[in-house]
């Protein structure tokens, strides 16, 4: 779980260097395709099948749009005038808007006072950190853009649930059909970039590679792994610590302002996202007697 923060979190670093070189579309293409290469070479070697069915490569199409090559180029874009350690941070609310969507479209009927309370208290530190009435505060189009990338993973989130849940494909094997596919589509997107900047530096280029191949490929693999061995609940507490590795990253290696303000919205957001999750206990079962529940034989 630690490294899978340090890779995930420490992608908004890799984001903010491969800038200084590569317009936002083909970092968002190139660490689609790297990490999609690392994902299928795993599939290979464990000799996972990939979807074999139309029907399913539409739904993947569909999945690789909202939970990779849009939230990808969204991130890219923003970071262009967002620190990294707030991007990691607004990264975060990915939660809150998935339980925003679940109300929507009804998945989600759960809503006990202590979870809206969470929704609201959420978005009440994004709202500390935009600080859109202090002359410092970081409201701008560039921090949209990364709340709506944010957005985006939830809506793939929740698409994946109601589509490509039971495909009968293993999840590492969907992972690198997605992520081919959000290869595929960030291809659209490369004329739209702005080549006029481009500088292809040993820092750009170590950039995007370590944010393709581990911020990635790799990092699908351990989440997959991490699943698997502990379950989907206790794994998405990673995303409790991606926002502190991406904060403290970017103050150490950029440089980045660590102010009081987005560091309080952190942890606002976080214990907002907490309260989300909190569930209603089942009562306990009525207690059986033994004499009824003999071994097979």
């Amino acid at each position: 779980m630690g490294v899978l923060a340090l890779l995930w979190g420490s992608s908004f670093l890799w984001i903010k260097l491969a800038l200084q070189g590569l317009p936002p579309a083909w970092i968002s293409t190139g660490r689609s395709v790297l990490g999609a290469l690392v994902v299928l070479g795993m599939c290979a070697w464990g000799r996972h099948r990939l979807p074999g069915t139309a029907r399913t490569w539409g739904h993947l199409t569909v999945a690789a749009f909202f939970g990779s090559a849009m939230p990808f180029l969204l991130f890219a874009i923003g970071e262009q005038s967002v620190d990294s350690g707030v991007a990691g941070v607004l990264n975060a609310t990915t939660p809150l808007w998935a339980l925003v969507i679940g109300l929507l479209i009804g998945t989600d009927r759960g809503l006990s006072p202590i979870r809206l309370g969470g929704l609201l208290v959420g978005f009440a530190g994004v709202v500390l950190i935009f600080a859109p009435w202090h002359v410092s505060g970081l409201a701008s189009w560039g921090a949209v853009a990364i709340l709506v990338g944010a957005a985006s993973y939830a809506v793939a989130y929740a698409y994946v649930a109601r589509h490509l849940s039971n495909r009968g494909t293993t999840p590492i094997a969907l992972s690198g059909a997605q992520l081919t596919a959000a290869a595929g589509l960030g291809v659209f997107a490369l004329p739209f970039g702005n080549t006029t900047t481009l500088a292809i530096t040993p820092t750009v280029l170590a950039a995007i590679t370590v944010l393709g191949v581990f911020g990635t490929g790799v990092a699908f693999a351990i989440n997959y792994r991490l699943i698997a061995d502990e379950g989907a609940t206790q794994a998405t507490t990673v995303g409790y610590l991606l926002p502190v590795v991406s904060v403290l990253l970017g103050a150490v290696f950029l440089d980045e302002a660590l102010t009081f303000r987005v560091v309080a919205g952190m942890a606002v957001v976080l214990v907002g996202v907490a309260m989300t999750r909190v569930t209603s206990r089942p009562k306990p079962a009525p207690p059986v007697d033994p004499a009824l529940h003999q071994p097979a034989v």
